[in-house]
């Protein structure tokens, strides 16, 4: 059976989050090539779609117009980055949590030196709460990249799997309401641990 219209727009919108945390990875050095492929997806669906627009109701009209804004401003954004990397005039930057690391990596004498502050994020729903993931993804990819840890990165689906599945097996063996996702680095190794919220 295929796929309606919604569920490939629903499709459209996580891959193009995917896309843009992949590119995140690609840029911070934790992935050597660019996601092409997950890119070559996307187009593909907007090719689909870009001749199909009588097909759809006004609701799915805007939506795939604001997709499709959304995809070409990364796009851009993206070019002008590989470009630059290219040229060899890349400025790294790093988010707020990765800075924050720095900073006390950096402290001389600092008993912080091995173990830097954490990052935490509570789970009650995974399943609606994409947004909180995708943060969680990005502070631990963030991490990794400033503490120049080497270690395999999973991709944003395969995190995604492991937070729901963790949280759901946590609930169920605690019966606790909530799960505590913690991003710290430890001797220079980024360490994702989970527990239960008081």
């Amino acid at each position: 059976m295929s796929p309606t219209i919604e569920e490939d727009l629903a499709q459209i919108e996580r891959d193009i989050r995917a896309l843009k945390i992949e590119y995140e990875q690609f840029f911070g050095g934790g992935r050597k090539r660019p996601p092409a492929e997950t890119q070559w997806r996307v187009e593909n669906l907007f090719k689909r779609y870009g001749d199909r627009g009588g097909n759809m109701s006004n609701a799915q009209r805007f939506r795939y117009t604001n997709l499709a804004q959304t995809f070409a401003k990364y796009c851009e954004i993206w070019r002008k980055k590989l470009k630059e990397r290219e040229e060899g005039v890349t400025q790294r930057h790093f988010g707020a949590a990765a800075r924050a690391i720095e900073a006390v990596r950096a402290k001389p004498g600092s008993a912080a030196r091995g173990k830097t502050a954490a990052f935490t994020m509570t789970f009650s729903d995974p399943e609606r709460e994409s947004t909180k993931i995708e943060q969680l993804y990005r502070r631990m990819t963030e991490a990794r990249t400033a503490a120049s840890d080497k270690g395999t990165i999973p991709n944003f689906e395969e995190f995604v799997k492991f937070v729901r599945e963790k949280t759901r097996q946590l609930k169920t063996q605690k019966g606790a309401a909530q799960v505590e996702y913690t991003v710290s680095v430890e001797e220079g190794r980024v360490k994702l641990k989970a527990r239960i919220s008081n």
